[in-house]
């Protein structure tokens, strides 16, 4: 069975920088795909393509077997969209924005206010129907904004750093309705995120950086590509603690923001013997297991939010 979402060797630049290069991947029916990145890192360029709104230098998008360049409106029809920052009227009530909405996707009448009724029910917005939206915190609006992006029953939901602007408790909420609208509708998903906690939620995750693809698979598949625990020591003077570590036990740490980091297996049995070797040298050392963040570390070379090139 072809995948809703297939993205083909897509590159695209801006006059001379290149913000994308070669990115492959493809969405499998009823999966939440994110795709992982630092600010800058090419997630907002390839969303703007896969959503229509611009064409890419090379390469193919197909959403649901339509070309985003050849038939734009016929893959507009199938896709619901939320942007990073709400694209609601403030001045509208809720049942307004989502009554606007749906005009804009041929609906009225009748049909139209029970679709609205039946995603103000699941979205747990009934009771604020008549609101303003300038009146609801930014959770309600966030779901407010999921609801109009499900209006028309879209086959594939495109969502763009859709947790930005929102506190825990309002980015847990707007997960729980995600994972419901997957399993009720059997939505596909492609979001972008810079979260690490919303990635580790996805069914596969795809790590873009410098505009390249540089990991692609199931969240633990990444994490697994750890060789063990990550040691992180800080000290005074870190290429001379590096050193002596490479002299005295075969390991070479990188240097990443300043501190010493190393994988190895076991690593709570190791910390003893690093202290008493090195007892002056190290002021601290902390102790991880592997997370999506040690993935982007390991496959790039430098710290997610945007650090200093890792050292040798």
């Amino acid at each position: 069975m072809t995948s809703p979402i297939q993205i083909q060797g897509v590159s695209h630049s801006y006059g001379t920088r290149q913000a994308l290069v070669d990115v492959s991947f493809e969405v499998p029916a009823g999966q939440i795909f994110g795709l992982l990145g630092p600010n800058g890192g090419g997630k907002t360029t390839l969303f703007r393509i896969v959503t229509t709104a611009m064409r890419p230098s090379s390469g193919r998008v197909t959403i649901c077997g339509q070309d985003v360049v050849a038939e734009p409106g016929a893959v507009r029809r199938v896709i619901g969209v939320v942007f990073q920052h709400p694209s609601l009227d403030a001045r509208l009530t809720v049942r307004e924005n989502l009554t606007h909405q749906g005009r804009l996707y041929g609906l009225s009448g009748a049909a139209l206010q029970e679709r609205i009724n039946v995603l103000l029910t699941r979205f747990d917005l009934a009771d604020r129907a008549r609101d303003r939206v300038e009146t609801l915190s930014g959770g309600l609006a966030r779901r407010v904004d999921l609801a109009k992006g499900l209006l028309h029953r879209p086959r594939v939901l495109l969502l763009d750093e859709p947790s930005t602007g929102l506190d825990p408790q309002a980015r847990w909420n707007f997960w729980q309705y995600l994972d419901a609208c997957r399993r009720e509708d059997g939505l596909t998903v492609l979001m972008t995120t810079h979260f690490m906690d919303e990635a580790d939620r996805c069914d596969c995750v795809g790590i873009i950086d410098a505009g390249r693809l540089v990991a692609l698979g199931t969240p633990e598949t990444l994490k697994s590509e750890i060789s063990g625990d990550v040691l992180q020591l800080e000290a005074a003077d870190p290429a001379g603690l590096a050193e002596a570590i490479a002299a005295r036990f075969g390991i070479r740490p990188q240097e990443v923001d300043g501190r010493l980091r190393f994988e190895r297996p076991r690593a709570h049995e190791f910390i003893p013997q690093l202290v008493e070797a090195f007892p002056e040298a190290i002021r601290s050392v902390s102790l991880s297991r592997p997370t999506l963040e040690e993935v982007f570390v390991h496959r790039t070379g430098r710290r997610f939010t945007e650090g200093e090139r890792v050292g040798k």
